[in-house]
């Protein structure tokens, strides 16, 4: 059975969906590997080690292969160059992918979304979200101080004390608490809010201070926050405006997949930031466009608001593609893995994890949320 490794063609996508050193992996499981030339070339690998590790090399890789592997989905084009019964793992982001989905579906394509494995101990390898989360939080962090004109950590010297740079991440999953890590490393002093009770704990023990507002905690499924009432969320963001107006960087990562994220901070939060301040809101590249968590900020681009720089987040682990590709390309040779039986791939679909990935699949539609969206069902 063959595995293809196709060319992301996304202008801000540069990571690829399996490195080198993980070739050997699928071939050691019977696979042919097959790579579009050029595929790693954004992340910094040559097509020579593919070829060292034993893949084959091929403009038309994608042609009659059984699996394809992908960071962002395939484009239309691809998809019905496919042969019926293919499959793609990727991610995909079914509610903006409509048209795609459907295209996936009347080619007979079974569609994997990695986005969609299920967050249960068991998949903890298989979870792209949290891999790449990793990589976003370091990467927010590191922005902030790059723009920050000023010391992260204490500096004493004989000519005087320089104090250390005060910064507050908003949200703690995996991205906020990466980037409270790697701005304590940096010797800043952090303070940190969740809306889960749990996140207090995870917080200091990174060495940051938790803030704690007097609300009910939002503990929601999988892992994420509840959606909270626009009455609650005014509230919160009254009480946090002092922390914000006191903080030299502000990072902001509350987001839920598939869904707007919530706005934590309003434009005039951000004009009470004293001059030279950083705002970097990782969820900017919020989906349709809704804007992130910090009202004015736009994905891709650093806009002023009062005295603040703010960055706006865009495919932000795809700007550290060599680590993300490793680990992106780890939770997919997993997942393959997962799926594969004595006489190749074959998903087993009683499987929750293969199932909970699972969007399209021998002709229909399997994941219930983008099968309703296409029926035009309103739930």
């Amino acid at each position: 059975m063959k595995i293809a490794v196709a060319r992301e063609t996304r202008e801000d996508e540069s990571r690829v969906a399996l490195v080198p050193e993980l070739v050997g992996r699928l071939t050691g499981l019977g696979y042919d590997v097959a790579v579009e030339p050029g595929a790693g070339r954004r992340a910094l690998l040559a097509d020579e080690e593919y070829a060292a590790a034993g893949a084959v090399l091929d403009d038309a890789a994608l042609e009659g292969a059984d699996v394809v592997l992908s960071v962002q989905p395939l484009g239309p084009g691809q998809v019905r160059r496919l042969p019926e019964g293919a499959a793609t793992v990727s991610f995909l982001p079914a509610g903006q992918q409509a048209g795609l989905v459907a295209d996936l579906r009347d080619v007979g394509v079974t569609a994997f979304a990695m986005e969609l494995v299920p967050r249960i101990s068991r998949a903890q390898s298989m979870d792209a979200l949290s891999s790449q989360s990793l990589v976003s939080g370091y990467r927010c962090a590191i922005v902030c101080a790059g723009m920050l004109r000023r010391f992260f950590p204490l500096s004493m010297t004989a000519a005087g004390t320089v104090p250390p740079a005060q910064v507050v991440v908003l949200g703690a999953g995996v991205a906020g608490l990466q980037a409270i890590a790697t701005a304590r490393r940096l010797g800043a002093v952090v303070k940190a809010y969740d809306v889960r009770a749990a996140a207090a704990e995870e917080i200091r023990s990174m060495g940051a201070q938790a803030i704690e507002l007097d609300l009910p905690t939002l503990e929601g499924a999988g892992g994420y926050a509840r959606e909270m009432g626009e009455e609650r969320a005014a509230r919160q963001r009254e009480l946090l405006a002092p922390y914000v107006a006191a903080a030299d960087g502000l990072i902001t990562t509350a987001a839920v997949p598939g869904r707007a994220a919530p706005v934590l901070v309003t434009a005039a939060m951000v004009e009470a930031m004293r001059p030279g301040s950083v705002v970097v809101d990782l969820a900017a590249d919020s989906p349709g466009g809704a804007g992130g968590n910090v009202e004015g900020s736009v994905a891709g681009e650093v806009v002023r608001i009062g005295n603040a720089q703010v960055w706006g987040g865009r495919n932000v682990a795809s700007q550290m593609p060599g680590p993300a590709s490793r680990l992106y390309a780890q939770n997919v040779v997993n997942l393959v893995t997962l799926m594969t039986g004595e006489d190749g791939f074959a998903p087993d679909f009683d499987d929750e994890i293969v199932a909970g990935a699972c969007v399209t699949h021998a002709g229909e539609v399997r994941h219930e949320p983008t099968r309703l969206l296409l029926e035009g069902d309103p739930r």
